[in-house]
């Protein structure tokens, strides 16, 4: 399931990360301005376990897998957190400023508000309070949800509101979300819900009129949809990877051993894999691009080979890109943290990624699915293939210019593109294909 709101989304987004918690002390100081000797090794950690002090820079260390754990753990709703203050990298600078893209884009939702009188195009930014929105919208992303607010699946690491039977989608949202859209500037639009196993499809259809509606108005903008796993439905993920699209998203969220503990039953780890599987293999046609992308936790008790094993089943399904967070928890009634991943560790998994051949891997403590989304690497991936394939496109038309003056004895230099490949490229996005249908034309409800 998806943590889409602001109870939920603690954990995909979190809570804003401000600690006021002190810093941590180094022994010897201690030591020292108590008038005692200055300690080290041993006697500096039993130190610091006297006072419940985590310090992840004394810990044992792996050189091979920068220390992380290699026994299981079973996380457990009510279990023990890890002990001592949440580390200081989670903390991050406030957005704001008035002269900023995000100053902007806050002007802009709050000003389409007050038009609609007081309906609200819901941010998952905002609704999470996401300690990286300023980060986000001044890069020129953000991250919208459709479908409601509530989800007819209950995952032990999301607070989303649960049903099994929520209030029927609003069928002007495709044509709203696309209205506000593109009059706010931004670059990258990622599109996510919660899970609607009440509906046919799994809202793959209300997603595809979405981003047809989008790319009819700015064909140049870049959409991702991070969905659900859609029950598994072939049919529904086609909808959606033929929509015109340029991301298909969805969360493996853990490893293969925890999924039973951490996802509702309805989601499983082989499932997530084949959707993922079939995105690709769908969108990947007539001419169009389909990049696959997905995001897993960490903190949750799995191993470095657990983790391994799981990043080796994605390349297997040729996923493209690959995101890890630090796994945080949004009530007490949720499944407890079992330790917070260090930096150093999240990097390991980042430079073991793009060993595997990904793509693109972000790892980090804060970073979510939708965290920073095209700057992280995706819209210059996509700009970068865009020119290659012009370009490829280019010199087979002069090869073949070529073979037609050998073969009719006469240079047809007139018949060639002269283009340079980047004017190839923007050419040829302008020229994408688009859903058979005019979304314009479609019918809005009454």
């Amino acid at each position: 399931m998806l943590a889409l709101c602001q109870q939920a989304l603690a954990l995909r987004c979190g809570p804003p990360m401000l600690s006021t918690a002190r810093p941590t002390p180094e022994p010897a100081a201690a030591a020292a301005a108590d008038g005692g000797a200055v300690m080290q090794g041993e006697a500096a950690k039993q130190w610091l376990a006297e006072r419940g002090i985590v310090r992840h820079d004394m810990a044992p260390q792996d050189h091979d897998r920068a220390g992380y754990r290699s026994e299981p753990v079973r996380p457990k709703v009510g279990g023990d957190m890890p002990d001592g203050p949440r580390p200081g990298w989670f903390h991050v600078p406030a957005p704001g400023g008035s002269e900023t893209r995000y100053a902007e884009l806050k002007e802009s939702l709050e000003a389409r508000r007050a038009d609609a009188g007081g309906t609200k195009l819901a941010t998952v930014c905002e609704e999470a309070q996401c300690p990286n929105i300023g980060e986000c919208w001044n890069g020129g992303t953000a991250t919208i949800m459709l479908l409601g607010d509530t989800c007819t699946r209950g995952c032990k690491f999301c607070a989303v509101k649960t049903d099994a039977a929520p209030e029927p989608p609003d069928e002007t949202e495709p044509w709203n979300t696309a209205d506000a859209v593109a009059n706010w500037g931004v670059d990258y639009i990622v599109l996510t819900s919660v899970d609607r196993d009440d509906l046919p499809d799994g809202g793959a259809a209300h997603f595809a009129q979405t981003v047809g509606l989008l790319k009819f108005r700015r064909p140049e903008l870049r959409v991702e949809c991070l969905v659900s796993d859609f029950a598994g439905d072939a049919a529904a993920v086609r909808t959606l990877a033929r929509s015109g699209l340029d991301v298909f998203a969805h969360n493996v969220e853990t490893v293969e051993r925890l999924q039973p503990m951490v996802r509702d039953r309805r989601a499983s780890y082989a499932q997530s894999l084949a959707v993922l599987r079939r995105a690709k293999e769908f969108g990947n046609c007539d001419g169009r691009r389909v990049y696959t992308k997905t995001s897993i936790m960490l903190g949750l008790g799995e191993t470095a080979e657990e983790v391994l094993r799981t990043m080796r089943d994605l390349r297997e399904a040729d996923v493209d890109v690959l995101t890890f967070g630090q796994y945080l928890r949004p009530t007490e009634r949720h499944l407890a943290v079992v330790e917070y991943v260090t930096p150093e560790q999240f990097d390991y998994f980042r430079r073991e990624g793009e060993a595997m051949g990904f793509r693109y891997v972000a790892s980090g403590p804060l970073v979510r699915s939708s965290y920073k989304a095209g700057e992280l690497f995706l819209a210059a991936m996509m700009d970068e293939d865009d020119e290659r394939d012009a370009e490829q496109q280019q010199q087979q038309q002069q090869r073949g210019g070529e073979v037609e003056e050998r073969a009719l004895g006469r240079r047809s230099s007139d018949n060639l593109d002269n283009r340079t490949p980047a004017a190839a490229a923007a050419e040829a996005r302008e020229q994408r294909p688009q859903p058979q249908w005019n979304p314009e034309l479609s019918v809005k409800a009454q």
